[in-house]
């Protein structure tokens, strides 16, 4: 905790976790965001030649070693089919142009004019880029990536810019959480099924074969976390408690240092974003992430 400021309460540090992923995660769904990708010349049959050129970018032109390493969960056979090849299309100064370009066009489609140009919104950037530079970079290299970025002018794509470098901030920390609990990529996602975050099914989108995820599901059995039947023991339970307590723990500096006033007060303007990127049904009901479960 910062000297002379009040906690964050961990509940507040989940929430807005849960306001701000919708409005940084909605890029890997728009049409506009499609639009720009195959303007690039990415393919846009599917989600994943663009996801991973959007996430990967502020790397600079990672290999798909450096990209699995920083995304975990992915089975790196599956990163590798993307990266570098995503380099060889465009280069990441422009894919972070065209994805600046793609926030905006998919923020205007989304909201109202008047909401996008509105106070609540530059209230809220301002609000949301405080947390975000007092987000420590250190063992972040998500996060360290996208804070090195220069700041968009617009105040509603510094408010996407914010909630990106906190969203990877939390999962550069949850990536320290699962390795503390001794949970290797697959193995988190495993035990992360197995505590009914998501169907296994969703978490096939991860590109783990059936077989390394039985070889996964094995070694957590052999440890007491999971069951014959592949759900979580009272063990695996009580590790996952302790990865998501541990991962609100390491969040939770950058909302420490705005403070509990301001936060609430950012909680309450992300509001009606929020409710606009839910509301439009891009987004997947079940995720990889566990919101709405955890």
């Amino acid at each position: 905790m910062q000297e002379g400021r009040p906690p964050v309460e961990p509940a507040r540090v989940r929430q807005l976790w849960h306001l701000l992923e919708p409005l940084h995660a909605v890029l890997y769904y728009a049409p506009e965001a499609f639009d720009e990708a195959a303007a690039l010349g990415y393919g846009v049959d599917e989600r994943w030649p663009s996801y991973f050129a959007w996430r990967a970018a502020p790397l600079g032109p990672a290999g798909s070693v450096r990209v699995a390493a920083a995304f975990y969960s992915f089975a790196p056979a599956m990163v590798a089919r993307y990266v570098p090849a995503a380099w060889a299309v465009a280069d990441p100064a422009e894919v972070l142009a065209a994805r600046l370009r793609a926030v905006d066009r998919t923020w205007r489609a989304l909201l109202d004019p008047e909401e996008v140009e509105g106070p609540g919104i530059a209230e809220a950037a301002a609000l949301a880029r405080r947390a975000a530079e007092a987000a420590t970079p250190a063992g972040r290299p998500l996060a360290a990536a996208n804070a090195e970025l220069p700041w968009p002018d617009a105040p509603h794509l510094v408010l996407w810019q914010a909630a990106t470098i906190l969203r990877e901030h939390r999962g550069d920390g949850h990536l320290a959480a699962l390795l503390a609990a001794g949970l290797d990529p697959a193995e988190a996602l495993v035990s992360f099924a197995a505590v009914g975050a998501a169907p296994e099914a969703v978490f096939a989108s991860r590109g783990w074969s059936g077989a390394e995820w039985d070889a996964a599901r094995a070694r957590l059995a052999a440890r007491g976390l999971v069951g014959p039947d592949g759900a979580a023991t009272e063990a695996g339970r009580a590790l996952r408690a302790e990865v998501e307590r541990r991962t609100d723990e390491l969040a939770a500096a950058p909302w420490t240092a705005l403070g509990p006033e301001a936060t609430a007060r950012l909680a309450e303007l992300l509001g009606g974003p929020w409710l606009a990127v839910i509301g439009s049904g891009l987004l997947p009901a079940e995720n990889t992430l566990g919101i709405g479960k955890i």
